[in-house]
């Protein structure tokens, strides 16, 4: 990974990487064009990936021609200063870049770091004569470097192809003819025309009568998903085997995927406290062992009878190489990492590894209803207008007052009532959170919401609304109760999946909703919730949660509306359906979900645990192997070559622990 880094240095707006102490792990970065980590393209040749161990191939003949000119073929003149200048040969390809990693962390204050530790521990051993083994240590150690720098690669390749889904340019209509134009140039209100196979640029909806899509960038689900007429598509997508033409409605910068891939380019920026613990750890520890090599070398001389200096210099020296903090800085943010790359391979987006720490401890979940565990579809059922009003009237005043909301509800009345009258001018509309919509029309009050509206406004109604089963949109105008409507929502077909896997989790669950509560006790009841509440207002919800977390347990709110983005804040973790889901629940949420499938609620605990599991595993290999070789170094009993294990042996192995997260199946 020393090599990458070089390549890293020269690509514009490109982080610097490595695996040291003293640097951050890699940070995806969005930048232009498809080539957003152009050094890590060039190393999946056979060619490049020759061209990257290159250095410490050429060490290792070297050093094997070497070794053999010492013990096997033995020649007169490979003694003396030949024999030191072909080791220092060996040493360098391997040798420089460390070298130079470590004046340059000298000179920015940074003295204790890992590149720090190898350049005094091999160049010391080349002091007392131990070329053969100075030159191993560097190369065995550059070789893992390598290896890591790959593993980290393998890690967030998940992650970084979401930054190709993207196309740069699309094809516009103009006269009915298309026109190829930069994505980022499209207004809002052009057409696009998407050929089949052909990735989609921006958001917009299906002007075809209908079109099936490959959905795969963004959910992680290869399943083809059909659109009609009217439908929202999103940037991404893949156009099937048809023509299709949409309509741009949100900006370049604005659409659903621009928005993941910033979420996921921010991902590693939160950390878990694990890393945070660590790198703290390594501030402090990497001095502490310095200190400690220097007193294995010099306090010896105080009290052993018949000390030699060249003896406890190799001691201290292997302790130096076997206390190298790699296996844990590395292995630990790319265990993180790799969490995070399985969640989003499966649409799960986490914010920042410190969620996938939290989410591995959530003890309740709390499920809003509509658009989480049902589908947010509605469909109209049965319209009921008292005999002295209008019918036709008063269905067109609130087709017209839901057109300016964004609620599924508004959207079933629209297909149920048909084109909006633009006759109609509604004058002072306000949305009443948790209650519905209000506006005056004719100097005449218009309210359109629940019964809570109605009882708010002291709108007194005949009916009794616990007796309805399905959802009820209650009317009044004038001051007066006009009537309702019915509409009913479909449950999720893997809701009750969600259930069943939550309940062997030993989560507890909840179910909170603004319907009413008797259509979210009918719901729960279908799917084997045993604690469910309706009529709830936002800040009901909150207090809901409150009591949860008042008993110290861990909550994760899952929910996809703007009422509920105040208590996903809230939770310990909050989780947002991001495909329903409005802007303010996915701003506000830790985890998003891209499919909205709310199995994938228990698919993101389960990542967490393992992402934990592999991390704590990594932990304990790394401090256990590290302490047993650091008192047989400080003994004399162990060498450099058993150094190179613990510090390089380990840091492969504790690296192959937590890439296998990748390959796990959720």
């Amino acid at each position: 990974m020393i090599h990458q880094d070089k390549e890293v240095k020269n690509i514009k707006n490109k982080p610097k990487t490595s695996c040291c102490c003293s640097h951050d792990e890699p940070v995806l970065r969005e930048g232009d064009g498809h080539d957003h980590e152009g050094h890590d393209h060039e190393h999946n040749t056979d060619g490049s990936l020759f061209k990257l161990f290159m250095p410490s191939i050429i060490s290792f003949v070297l050093l094997l021609i070497g070794i053999g000119f010492d013990h096997y073929f033995e020649q007169n003149w490979f003694t003396g200063v030949v024999r030191i200048a072909w080791y220092a040969i060996a040493y360098l390809p391997v040798g420089l870049p460390v070298l130079k990693e470590a004046y340059e962390s000298i000179v920015k204050g940074d003295v204790f770091s890992e590149f720090f530790l190898m350049s005094i521990a091999t160049v010391g051993a080349f002091v007392i004569g131990q070329y053969p083994e100075g030159v191993a240590v560097m190369l065995f150690y550059t070789i893992g470097e390598t290896f890591q720098g790959m593993a980290v690669k393998r890690a967030k390749s998940s992650i970084k192809s979401l930054l190709d889904q993207r196309p740069d340019e699309v094809n516009i209509l103009e006269n009915n003819i298309a026109i190829k134009v930069k994505a980022k140039d499209v207004q809002i209100g052009a057409i696009i025309q998407l050929k089949a196979g052909e990735k989609l640029g921006l958001d917009g909806k299906l002007l075809s009568d209908s079109a099936s899509f490959n959905t795969a960038a963004l959910t992680g689900e290869s399943k083809p998903d059909t659109k009609k007429k009217g439908d929202t598509v999103l940037a991404g997508m893949i156009n099937g085997t048809t023509i299709a033409e949409v309509k741009v409605t949100t900006a370049y910068n604005d659409s659903k995927l621009s928005k993941i891939l910033e979420l996921v380019q921010n991902a590693t920026t939160k950390k878990a406290p694990a890393e945070l613990f660590i790198r703290k750890f390594a501030k402090i520890y990497t001095p502490i062992v310095v200190y400690l090599a220097i007193a294995i070398c010099l306090l010896p001389m105080f009290f052993v009878d018949h000390y030699v200096f060249a003896d406890w210099l190799y001691r201290a020296l292997v302790f130096l190489v076997i206390s190298c903090p790699c296996a844990l800085v590395i292995s630990i943010p790319l265990g993180y990492f790799g969490g995070i790359g399985a969640a989003s391979k499966n649409g799960i987006l986490f914010k920042g590894s410190n969620f996938l720490d939290s989410i591995s401890k959530i003890q309740n979940v709390v499920v809003d209803k509509t658009g989480t565990m049902t589908e947010g579809v509605f469909k109209v059922q049965e319209v009921i207008i008292k005999s002295d009003f209008d019918k036709e009237e008063i269905l067109k005043l609130i087709n017209v007052l839901e057109s300016r909301s964004t609620h599924p509800v508004a959207t079933a009345i629209h297909n149920y009532v048909g084109q909006i009258d633009s006759s109609i001018d509604l004058k002072e509309i306000e949305e009443i959170s948790g209650h519905g919509l209000k506006a005056a029309y004719n100097e005449k009050e218009l309210l359109v919401g629940n019964f809570k509206l109605l009882d708010k406004y002291a709108i007194s109604y005949d009916i009794d609304p616990s007796s309805i089963v399905y959802t009820t949109i209650a009317i009044a105008y004038d001051g007066k109760f006009a009537g309702y409507l019915t509409i009913a929502d479909e449950i999720k077909e893997d809701a009750q999946e969600t259930v069943s896997k939550l309940k062997s989790l030993g989560v507890k669950l909840t179910m909170l909703s603004g319907d009413k509560t008797n259509v979210v006790q009918f719901v729960a009841d279908k799917l084997g919730i045993s604690k469910a509440f309706g009529d709830l207002l936002p800040e009901d919800k909150v207090n809901k949660v409150n009591e949860i977390k008042a008993k110290n347990e861990t909550v994760a709110f899952v929910g996809d509306g703007v009422n509920d983005a105040p208590v996903i804040a809230l939770s310990t973790v909050g989780i947002a359906m991001g495909g329903l889901g409005s802007d303010a629940a996915i701003e506000t949420a830790d985890v998003v979900i891209q499919d909205d499938k709310p199995s994938k609620i228990a698919m993101a605990i389960n990542i967490g645990k393992q992402t934990k599991k592999i991390v704590w595993q990594n932990i304990t290999l790394a401090f256990v192997v590290k302490a047993f070789v650091l008192i047989l170094g400080a003994g004399g009993l162990a060498t450099m070559w058993e150094a190179v294990f613990a510090d390089v042996g380990v840091a492969l192995l504790a690296i192959l622990n937590a890439v296998r997260i990748q390959k796990m199946r959720f």
